[in-house]
């Protein structure tokens, strides 16, 4: 679409990519956060298997998103070859590629462990007649004596899947929006407070240990409702910023900042609200656990709708 003389929106990198990026951001901050609160804030067997599962599910999904959409399917062998990121050290898609299959394998590999000492996984007949069933116990009590090494691993490259999401776009310079230094920050930013927002759903609805778990939700809250004030900062330096720029970054704001989309759906109800219901939680508390629910709800749209609005406000210059 030629937005004004000379400009167009970029149409190929939409929701499809949009929805790529925040499922693999989420489900890589999920995995980090669930294992660095297992290793360091409180032992928790069925949040590190809430969250492990549901983190690579996340990721999982992403990617057959991504890899739906290659003109070229074969060409993913090439990009699960390491030594492309010696020969290629700018393939920022390959990058992402190793650092999200590493981080399934180590998250699985610490979450192993605990899905063999796990009552639902022990009821399951089929799991304990597979042939391969003790080496599936060795590699589970090895994980298990290792668990720091394991969880350090998929943390690393855990947050390398968080950052590399940004890094993707920073690195496409036709389109001033996405590149520029501080779209990794954004949605490293982004990415671990929905990660922290999905994890206040499953101790309230799935795992339900209300006095057990009360600091831990307590301490989600907190670092959740900074993360939401670093994003405003970050958003609102953008603003200046873009307007000062190129025109086709001035443009690119002109598209975001007058969208009741990204005023309203993302900024209004995606950041404003859930942090002023978790600022009141965090005060002076609430009676009931449903504002923080409907506060985590609000993230997690928040988070898709700004990768959703980035890309359909990518615009580049003709000609390029």
């Amino acid at each position: 679409m030629d937005v004004t003389t000379g400009f167009y929106t970029q149409d190929f990198w939409t929701w499809w990519l949009a929805l790529y990026l925040y499922l693999g951001g989420l489900g890589a901050a999920t995995l980090t956060t669930t294992f660095l609160t297992d290793m360091y804030m409180k032992p928790h067997p069925q949040l590190v298997l809430w969250g492990a599962l549901s983190g690579i599910a996340m990721l999982s999904l992403g990617s057959a998103m991504l890899f739906f959409h290659l003109l070229d399917h074969m060409a993913v062998i090439h990009i699960l070859n390491p030594m492309v990121l010696i020969n290629q050290p700018n393939a920022w898609i390959a990058w992402g590629t190793q650092f999200i299959v590493w981080m399934m394998v180590w998250g699985f590999l610490y979450a192993l462990p605990y899905m063999m000492d796990s009552e639902f996984f022990g009821r399951i007949p089929i799991v304990k007649n597979i042939l391969a069933w003790r080496l599936v116990q060795k590699i589970g009590r090895t994980c298990g004596r290792h668990c720091r090494l394991c969880g350090w691993l998929a943390t690393i490259n855990g947050i390398g899947t968080v950052i590399y999401t940004g890094l993707l776009l920073q690195s496409f310079p036709a389109v001033a929006l996405w590149h520029n230094p501080g779209v990794p920050l954004l949605f490293t930013v982004s990415a671990f407070s929905t990660a922290m927002a999905f994890l206040l759903l499953v101790l309230n609805l799935a795992i339900k240990n209300r006095e057990e778990d009360r600091p831990l939700r307590l301490f989600y809250e907190r670092t959740d409702l900074i993360l939401i004030a670093v994003e405003l900062v970050i958003l609102f330096s953008f603003f200046f910023y873009l307007q000062r720029g190129s025109q086709s970054a001035a443009v690119s704001a002109q598209l975001l900042w007058n969208n009741w989309g990204w005023l309203i759906g993302f900024i209004g109800f995606g950041l404003l609200v859930p942090f002023f219901l978790e600022l009141k939680g965090v005060i002076k508390g609430w009676n009931s656990p449903a504002p923080i629910m409907l506060a985590s709800v609000l993230v997690l749209m928040g988070g898709y709708l700004l990768r959703h609005y980035f890309m359909y406000a990518g615009v580049y210059a003709r000609p390029w």
